[in-house]
């Protein structure tokens, strides 16, 4: 179990829209300009938009992989530890985190985590 870095930016980099600005010691990833996730090479570990209630379960059900990052605007931010997940909940996750930012013309015809695995 576990996801490597690189695997982690290719699923990021086939989601419609996305941007990415890096700073000395992250990557705030974005769609127009909205940010859905970031990435601490660091630590190896990323942080995604999601629901309040996922956020709670996710961090209720696996506090060794996930963390409570922030809350804002309604949404609760995880921290994933990415030594701790498989690729396909994290494909699942970060798909999530790009679809409660993305704006509607880009969810038209969406990626599905399969796809996004296979990227």
């Amino acid at each position: 179990m576990g996801v490597e870095i690189e695997r982690f930016l290719r699923l990021v980099r086939a989601l419609p829209g996305c941007e990415h600005t890096e700073s000395d010691r992250y990557t705030t990833f974005r769609v127009r300009g909205k940010p859905f996730g970031y990435l601490w090479p660091d630590t190896a570990t990323v942080g995604l938009k999601q629901t309040l209630l996922e956020q709670t379960a996710l961090v209720a059900e696996r506090p060794e992989v996930f963390e409570v990052q922030f809350t804002a605007g309604g949404f609760g931010w995880v921290v994933v530890h990415l030594d701790g997940i498989d690729l396909d909940e994290l494909s699942e996750l970060t798909l999530e985190a790009w679809y409660l930012t993305a704006p509607e013309e880009l969810l038209t015809v969406p990626p599905t985590p399969a796809a996004l695995v296979e990227a």
